[in-house]
Protein backbone atom coordinates (compact mmCIF):
# COMPACT_ATOMS: atom_id res chain seq x y z
CA UNK A 1 0.00 0.00 0.00
CA UNK A 2 1.61 3.41 -1.51
CA UNK A 3 0.53 6.39 1.16
CA UNK A 4 1.64 9.80 0.35
CA UNK A 5 1.16 12.00 3.97
CA UNK A 6 0.84 15.14 2.13
CA UNK A 7 -1.93 14.31 -0.63
CA UNK A 8 -4.13 11.85 1.60
CA UNK A 9 -6.78 13.13 3.74
CA UNK A 10 -6.93 13.05 7.73
CA UNK A 11 -7.07 10.02 9.17
CA UNK A 12 -7.53 10.49 13.33
CA UNK A 13 -7.16 7.32 15.78
CA UNK A 14 -7.82 8.32 19.43
CA UNK A 15 -6.52 5.95 22.08
CA UNK A 16 -7.47 8.29 24.81
CA UNK A 17 -10.32 10.96 25.43
CA UNK A 18 -7.89 12.77 27.64
CA UNK A 19 -8.04 15.86 25.45
CA UNK A 20 -4.97 17.70 27.27
CA UNK A 21 -2.75 14.77 27.80
CA UNK A 22 -3.32 14.78 23.21
CA UNK A 23 -2.70 18.08 23.16
CA UNK A 24 0.59 17.64 24.90
CA UNK A 25 1.62 14.42 23.38
CA UNK A 26 1.19 16.23 20.04
CA UNK A 27 3.19 19.41 20.95
CA UNK A 28 5.69 17.09 22.11
CA UNK A 29 5.79 15.04 19.05
CA UNK A 30 6.15 18.40 17.43
CA UNK A 31 9.04 19.95 19.47
CA UNK A 32 10.81 16.21 18.85
CA UNK A 33 10.08 16.33 14.97
CA UNK A 34 11.45 20.51 14.99
CA UNK A 35 14.33 19.58 17.58
CA UNK A 36 15.01 16.30 14.59
CA UNK A 37 14.21 18.61 11.53
CA UNK A 38 16.93 21.43 13.11
CA UNK A 39 19.67 19.27 13.23
CA UNK A 40 19.58 18.32 9.61
CA UNK A 41 22.88 19.89 7.83
CA UNK A 42 20.58 21.87 5.11
CA UNK A 43 17.98 23.14 7.21
CA UNK A 44 20.96 24.12 10.06
CA UNK A 45 22.65 26.37 7.17
CA UNK A 46 19.28 27.98 5.85
CA UNK A 47 18.67 28.58 9.37
CA UNK A 48 22.15 30.40 10.18
CA UNK A 49 21.75 31.93 6.72
CA UNK A 50 18.24 33.72 8.25
CA UNK A 51 19.73 34.50 11.34
CA UNK A 52 22.93 35.99 9.61
CA UNK A 53 20.57 38.42 7.27
CA UNK A 54 18.76 39.17 10.02
CA UNK A 55 21.90 40.18 12.03
CA UNK A 56 23.21 42.05 8.92
CA UNK A 57 19.65 44.20 8.89
CA UNK A 58 20.24 44.63 12.51
CA UNK A 59 23.39 46.31 12.21
CA UNK A 60 22.33 48.62 9.08
CA UNK A 61 19.40 49.83 11.05
CA UNK A 62 21.67 50.71 14.05
CA UNK A 63 23.69 52.50 11.65
CA UNK A 64 21.14 54.57 10.51
CA UNK A 65 20.15 54.92 14.48
CA UNK A 66 23.36 56.37 14.79
CA UNK A 67 23.80 58.51 11.91
CA UNK A 68 20.63 59.94 12.55
CA UNK A 69 22.27 60.62 15.89
CA UNK A 70 25.38 62.25 14.71
CA UNK A 71 23.33 64.63 12.47
CA UNK A 72 21.49 65.62 15.40
CA UNK A 73 24.53 66.38 17.64
CA UNK A 74 26.70 68.20 14.62
CA UNK A 75 23.78 70.19 13.77
CA UNK A 76 23.53 71.78 17.61
CA UNK A 77 27.19 72.21 17.45
CA UNK A 78 26.86 73.88 13.89
CA UNK A 79 24.48 76.26 15.67
CA UNK A 80 27.29 77.02 18.35
CA UNK A 81 29.96 77.20 15.64
CA UNK A 82 28.31 79.57 13.51
CA UNK A 83 27.29 82.07 16.28
CA UNK A 84 30.79 81.82 17.02
CA UNK A 85 31.75 82.41 14.00
CA UNK A 86 29.40 85.25 13.03
CA UNK A 87 30.92 86.98 16.29
CA UNK A 88 34.55 86.56 15.60
CA UNK A 89 33.93 88.12 12.42
CA UNK A 90 31.63 90.89 13.97
CA UNK A 91 34.75 91.62 16.40
CA UNK A 92 37.87 91.59 14.15
CA UNK A 93 35.53 94.13 11.40
CA UNK A 94 35.03 96.31 14.88
CA UNK A 95 38.60 96.59 15.76
CA UNK A 96 39.25 97.25 11.73
CA UNK A 97 41.34 93.92 12.04
CA UNK A 98 42.11 91.10 9.52
CA UNK A 99 38.96 88.77 9.57
CA UNK A 100 39.11 85.79 11.46
CA UNK A 101 38.10 82.68 9.38
CA UNK A 102 38.82 80.27 11.93
CA UNK A 103 35.48 79.54 12.99
CA UNK A 104 33.91 79.70 10.24
CA UNK A 105 36.32 77.12 9.02
CA UNK A 106 35.17 74.78 11.64
CA UNK A 107 31.64 75.83 10.79
CA UNK A 108 31.90 74.69 7.67
CA UNK A 109 33.64 71.58 8.10
CA UNK A 110 30.80 70.66 10.84
CA UNK A 111 28.35 71.52 7.74
CA UNK A 112 30.41 69.19 5.72
CA UNK A 113 29.70 66.43 7.73
CA UNK A 114 26.31 67.00 8.02
CA UNK A 115 26.29 66.83 4.49
CA UNK A 116 27.60 63.20 4.52
CA UNK A 117 25.74 62.31 7.56
CA UNK A 118 22.42 62.61 5.68
CA UNK A 119 24.25 60.99 1.98
CA UNK A 120 24.70 57.83 4.08
CA UNK A 121 21.24 57.97 5.70
CA UNK A 122 19.89 58.27 2.51
CA UNK A 123 21.74 55.39 1.03
CA UNK A 124 20.76 53.62 3.80
CA UNK A 125 17.28 54.28 3.61
CA UNK A 126 16.64 54.39 -0.25
CA UNK A 127 18.74 51.64 -1.14
CA UNK A 128 20.90 49.30 1.43
CA UNK A 129 18.61 48.87 3.73
CA UNK A 130 15.79 47.70 1.24
CA UNK A 131 18.21 45.40 -0.42
CA UNK A 132 18.99 44.01 3.11
CA UNK A 133 14.93 43.27 3.84
CA UNK A 134 14.73 41.67 0.53
CA UNK A 135 17.43 39.26 1.34
CA UNK A 136 16.41 38.54 4.92
CA UNK A 137 12.94 37.65 3.55
CA UNK A 138 14.52 35.53 1.03
CA UNK A 139 16.77 33.89 3.35
CA UNK A 140 14.11 33.63 6.03
CA UNK A 141 11.92 32.17 3.33
CA UNK A 142 14.39 29.48 2.29
CA UNK A 143 14.54 28.82 5.59
CA UNK A 144 11.08 27.92 6.22
CA UNK A 145 10.87 25.69 3.09
CA UNK A 146 14.09 24.03 4.05
CA UNK A 147 12.03 23.01 7.72
CA UNK A 148 9.13 22.10 6.06
CA UNK A 149 10.53 20.18 3.64
CA UNK A 150 12.41 18.18 6.66
CA UNK A 151 9.08 17.85 8.90
CA UNK A 152 7.36 16.67 6.16
CA UNK A 153 9.97 13.99 5.40
CA UNK A 154 9.94 12.71 9.24
CA UNK A 155 5.81 13.09 9.32
CA UNK A 156 6.24 10.89 6.19
CA UNK A 157 8.31 8.92 8.12
CA UNK A 158 6.42 8.63 11.11
CA UNK A 159 3.06 7.58 9.03
CA UNK A 160 4.98 5.23 7.32
CA UNK A 161 5.56 3.68 10.33
CA UNK A 162 2.40 3.80 11.74
CA UNK A 163 0.66 2.18 8.96
CA UNK A 164 3.18 -0.64 8.88
CA UNK A 165 2.43 -0.97 12.59
CA UNK A 166 -1.31 -1.59 11.01
CA UNK A 167 -0.92 -3.32 8.74
CA UNK A 168 1.18 -5.98 11.01
CA UNK A 169 -1.48 -5.80 13.92
CA UNK A 170 -4.14 -6.96 10.86
CA UNK A 171 -4.42 -10.73 10.06
CA UNK A 172 -4.89 -11.70 6.70
CA UNK A 173 -8.71 -12.74 7.56
CA UNK A 174 -9.60 -9.18 8.52
CA UNK A 175 -10.41 -6.72 6.78
CA UNK A 176 -9.66 -3.10 7.79
CA UNK A 177 -10.86 -0.33 5.55
CA UNK A 178 -9.90 2.78 6.58
CA UNK A 179 -11.96 5.27 4.43
CA UNK A 180 -9.46 8.40 3.96
CA UNK A 181 -12.06 10.63 2.24
CA UNK A 182 -14.21 11.34 5.59
CA UNK A 183 -12.74 13.73 8.24
CA UNK A 184 -15.71 12.01 10.81
CA UNK A 185 -14.69 9.07 13.14
CA UNK A 186 -17.97 7.85 13.15
CA UNK A 187 -18.64 7.45 9.91
CA UNK A 188 -15.78 5.29 9.11
CA UNK A 189 -17.14 1.26 9.96
CA UNK A 190 -15.87 -1.67 9.73
CA UNK A 191 -16.81 -3.94 6.69
CA UNK A 192 -18.65 -6.93 7.43
CA UNK A 193 -16.58 -10.24 8.00
CA UNK A 194 -17.81 -12.71 5.36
Amino acid sequence: MSFELSQTPTLEAVATGDDEHLKQDMQARVAKATLQAEAIPEVASAMEGSRNAAAHLARLRGAERALHQIAKDSREKLEEAGQAAIDALVESAALAAKPDWKKALDASVIETHIRYAGRAIERLAEHTIPLAQIAGLREEAHSLEAQARALEAIAQERAEKVLGQIRAAVSDEMVLPVDMSKASPERCSPAPRI
